[in-house]
């Protein structure tokens, strides 16, 4: 079997929409937190709704969407946000991987994320309470996440298959590990994955804030400085717009014109820990870290970076670093997107894939933002600034609510 690699990316964010974009923002650590201003964010009533002096909630949100001129306004008049988003996502990585070219029946389309739509439904409930008669009958369809799998199949004529899977915060590279076995087993050719945009509402954002998993009332009044992981400040993660695609194919059937390969999708591993709740497990992590590694025929020496899952999480940092050291990863480059991008939830995965294949291919890691006082300073980290690294082998890693773990190397093409 040949081996599987990645040709096409696709990426939105509060930092640069764009491969481009995205690039040069991240490789300048140049965040973009400040208090959230997408409608549905912050409660309209703070003190009708008992929260006294409660602090805004502070994140990292799309200022301004691109949309294609080759996208017909018409479909995306009734799409979410989320939708929105994801099509025009998609819409880069397409042609990033020329897939005009490729039969429309052999192409698949896995959606990573569930319940993704939160702000646009909370919205709408609220503007029809008084007169739900008056709802719109595409309402019938448009609130449930597969209408993200429908716009895109639509929108670019993909008629292999398609359907949305939910891992939690893993869920973007589950999507991609998805992706991976449909192409494997000769499913289809092509399979595209999607890290769908994460629509939060106040009600979501003030659960987070109410489990201590979210910051942060700490650094309120200096949103730029509240994204902390691995830090001994941290106190949560910050929520951050985004959404990543990422186009998977067996090296040996590529036979398109133009199109180049960003990295040999090496060995993957999965693995839950039979836990409901959100807290993180050493065993799981250290059992998908060992896993990918031997999966892509690795020893951990040769892992030369690896982008961690590091939300700013009190446990979760250190629970992760944990399995990192144990695993003898501990001389690998270590850096954290998420203290850039913020966390994108059922995106975040894939947008981190996405960062680790721009490092490679730029041959520079990215800072990590607001790194002060790491909790671990024996570890390799890049810290406020760039580094130049010709990057063979690389490990990103995905943990979910629910005892979800995910990891998977990837390998210079």
């Amino acid at each position: 079997m040949s081996e599987l690699v990645i040709t096409g990316i696709g990426v939105s964010s509060a930092i640069g929409q764009g491969q481009a974009a995205f690039t040069a923002a991240l490789l300048q650590g140049a965040s973009a937190f400040g208090v959230l201003k997408r409608p549905g964010r912050q409660w309209p009533l703070a003190d009708a709704a008992g929260l006294g002096d409660a602090k805004p909630f502070i994140g990292a949100e799309i200022s301004a969407l691109q949309m294609p001129d080759a996208l017909p306004r018409k479909a995306l008049r009734t799409a979410s946000w989320s939708s929105q988003v994801a099509a025009a996502t998609l819409h880069e990585a397409w042609h990033d991987a020329g897939l005009s070219q490729v039969s429309p029946e052999r192409i698949g389309l896995v959606v990573g994320g569930s319940n993704f739509q939160q702000r646009e439904l909370a919205q709408l409930h609220a503007a029809y309470r008084g007169q739900p008669f008056f709802l719109k009958p595409s309402y019938g369809h448009v609130f449930m996440d597969t209408d993200l799998c429908g716009l895109c199949t639509e929108l670019f004529g993909i008629r292999g298959f398609a359907y949305t899977l939910g891992a939690a915060s893993a869920s973007g590279q589950m999507a991609v590990l998805q992706a991976m076995d449909a192409v494997r087993c000769g499913r289809v050719d092509v399979c595209i994955a999607v890290g769908a945009l994460m629509d939060l509402s106040c009600w979501e954002l003030q659960a987070f804030r109410s489990m201590g998993a979210m910051g942060s009332e700490r650094f309120a009044d200096q949103p730029e400085q509240a994204c902390r992981p691995f830090d001994a400040q941290r106190d949560g993660f910050i929520y951050g717009e985004s959404c990543g695609v990422v186009v998977v194919e067996r090296a040996d059937r590529i036979n398109r014109s133009g199109v180049s390969v960003y990295a040999q999708c090496g060995g993957s591993a999965m693995a839950v820990d039979a836990n409901r709740n959100p807290n993180p497990s050493l065993e799981g992590e250290m059992t998908v870290i060992q896993g990918a590694l031997r999966s892509a025929g690795l020893a951990a020496d040769q892992i030369d970076y690896v982008n961690p899952h590091g939300t700013a999480s009190l446990v979760g940092d250190e629970i992760e670093l944990a399995a990192l050291r144990r695993c003898g990863l501990g001389g690998a480059y270590l850096n954290a997107t998420k203290s850039v991008t913020g966390h994108g939830l059922s995106a975040a995965g894939i947008v981190e894939i996405i960062a680790t294949l721009v490092q490679m291919k730029t041959g520079r890691l990215h800072p990590t933002c607001n790194l002060q006082v790491p909790i671990d300073d024996t570890l390799n980290w890049v810290k406020n600034e760039a580094l130049d690294c010709k990057v063979r082998h690389a490990l990103t890693m995905s943990i979910g609510f629910g005892g979800i773990n995910s990891a998977l190397c990837l390998l210079r093409a």
